[in-house]
């Protein structure tokens, strides 16, 4: 079987580094925040170039407390893209407001920024925009719109770590950023895992109380906050894996120029990276046509593929709202109509590589050949 992420592979190429850091998390005893998770915390944000990072225990936490600390509550609105994971929206809901939905643009899949404007209302608070797959968005047209319309930009990292617009690091260019540490994302926790970066100190300092109920001092507590600490293990596991992250996102990308040259000659569209990024290929997402017949083959032949998303959020029914239509988001729904996603990581083999692209030939093949 060629699996979509290979989690033992990895742990085995770094497992010396990562037994040794577990053990000496049991060893201190320290197991909520402490030292190992205010290392990460300045390694990480160091890495992103932002001043402060501030770790919690899931992408989706992260999300969540970056719009408390924009003031985003009750009858606001954020403006962001309806195709992406359901977290997005959700953290949105968390805070009483509501998301307001822009389509993407079909090429990066990516919130287009073009769309974002006409959306601003009196409500409007913040504009999310989330670096889907490893792309950043283009991030200068909505950030002059934030600046203009004052409101504040949150970035959407949580399939980005690495990732660059214009030379300018995913998590660095917003009001805030937003990470994941999910294990299937290019840095990953042995569990759940998220961050907040900022460069702004007013926003860092609140986000550190709102993880750890609202409090600096023990038992004073300051603000309604809630039990989202990141735990020590994690901090000392991600600190490992960090110090791999960027050969491990240069395979990635290596392995993404090999796909696009072996499955050149199918009616397979392959990701676009747009010349201002470093796409960093959390997801090796493709689009095809009659996507059914081609995810039925690679099952078929022991291959991993997945699909992200196979519906806009606005389709899901928890999160319907009736004035959101699919006439009004052509390419969002045409994307989570095509969109396939191969197996990526880097320990992905090019004999693994081939496996697949030669299970994608043979549909089209066969499609041709009838």
């Amino acid at each position: 079987m060629i699996p979509l992420v290979d989690l033992k592979a990895q742990y085995h190429s770094i497992k010396v580094e990562v037994d040794a850091a577990v053990a000496g998390v049991l060893e201190s005893s320290q197991f909520i925040l402490g030292q190992e998770v205010a290392a990460f915390e300045e390694e990480f944000a160091a890495y992103c170039g932002a001043g402060f990072g501030v770790g919690v225990n899931s992408g989706t936490s992260a999300l969540h407390l970056a719009l408390l600390a924009a003031g985003v509550g009750p009858g606001d609105e954020v403006i962001t893209t309806p195709f992406t994971f359901v977290a997005t929206a959700a953290a949105i809901y968390y805070c009483g407001a509501k998301p307001v939905y822009a389509d993407i643009d079909p090429v990066t899949f990516n919130l287009n920024a073009d769309q974002v404007e006409a959306r601003i209302t009196p409500r409007t608070k913040a504009i999310v925009p989330v670096h889907l797959y490893g792309q950043p968005a283009d991030m200068d047209p909505i950030l002059d719109i934030g600046r203009r319309h004052k409101l504040f930009v949150i970035e959407d990292a949580a399939q980005a770590h690495g990732a660059e617009y214009k030379g300018r690091r995913a998590g660095s260019m917003g009001d805030l950023g937003c990470f994941s540490f999910y294990p299937s994302k290019n840095l990953s926790a042995c569990g759940e895992g998220g961050l907040v970066t900022t460069s702004d100190p007013a926003l860092n300092r609140t986000i550190r109380m709102l993880r750890d109920w609202g409090m600096e001092k023990r038992y004073h507590h300051q603000l309604r906050g809630f039990n989202y600490r990141m735990e020590a293990m994690q901090g000392a596991i991600l600190r490992v894996k960090l110090r791999h992250l960027e050969p491990w996102t240069e395979a990635r990308r290596a392995h993404a120029q090999a796909y696009n040259q072996l499955l050149a000659g199918t009616p397979v569209k392959t990701p676009a990276a747009a010349s201002w990024a470093r796409h960093v290929y959390c997801v090796y997402a493709i689009r095809v046509p009659q996507r059914d017949a081609l995810l039925a083959v690679l099952h078929s032949q022991g291959i991993q593929a997945g699909i992200h998303y196979p519906f806009p959020i606005y389709a899901l029914e928890p999160y319907r709202e009736p004035e959101w239509r699919p006439a009004d988001f052509p390419h969002a729904e045409a994307a989570a109509a095509e969109q396939i996603s191969l197996p990526i990581f880097p320990e992905l083999t090019r004999e693994q590589m081939a496996r697949v692209a030669e299970a994608v030939h043979s549909v089209y093949a066969t499609a041709q050949a009838g």
